[in-house]
């Protein structure tokens, strides 16, 4: 009797597999973008303006080569100047310099510096995916360099992490 059930749960066994394989889709894309290339072919990019009160001449520059280069490498979207199925636009908001942390002879020895970015996403084909948002990022320096030894590569860095929160607000569902 026990053996007529082992032989049972032996033959029972294959058929519940072969449910649970065909019952199931796994999906992963390495760029974490969930896009349906069925409804959304193109993307279009307004030129993030820099509307900070400090200024630093290459930054915005910097911003929207990074966004396009993001967009066009990670997505099969197509860019167009505008109309496009998702639609991103935005600003830099904030770029500044503070005092992080005060030596014992009384001078500055850390100073953090903050770039904010507002990002506006239009979804045309999906209305609840829309969104205006404030995307920041700091990196600390020691302050006894100067900004204009560390800038480029605090600012590249701050960026790149800013762009990509952008995208995954934007495009990654998860």
């Amino acid at each position: 009797m026990a053996l007529n059930k082992i032989k049972k749960m032996f033959l029972l066994l294959p058929a519940v597999a072969l449910l649970l394989f065909v019952g199931c889709k796994v999906s992963y894309k390495f760029t974490g973008a969930s896009i349906d290339y069925s409804i959304v072919k193109t993307i279009s990019l307004e030129t993030f303006q820099n509307r900070a009160a400090y200024q630093w001449g290459p930054m915005a520059a910097m911003l929207n080569e990074k966004l396009s280069d993001v967009f066009i490498q990670q997505t099969k979207l197509t860019q167009v100047n505008r109309g496009g199925d998702l639609q991103l636009s935005g600003e830099i908001t904030a770029y500044d310099q503070v005092n992080k942390s005060i030596s014992s002879d009384g001078y500055s020895a850390m100073v953090q510096l903050k770039m904010s970015v507002n990002a506006r996403f239009v979804n045309t084909k999906d209305s609840k995916s829309n969104f205006e948002r404030t995307f920041s990022a700091t990196r600390d320096f020691d302050a006894s360099q100067q900004l204009e030894s560390v800038q480029e590569e605090l600012v590249t860095q701050m960026i790149n992490e800013i762009v990509e929160a952008i995208f995954n607000a934007a495009l990654a569902n998860w």
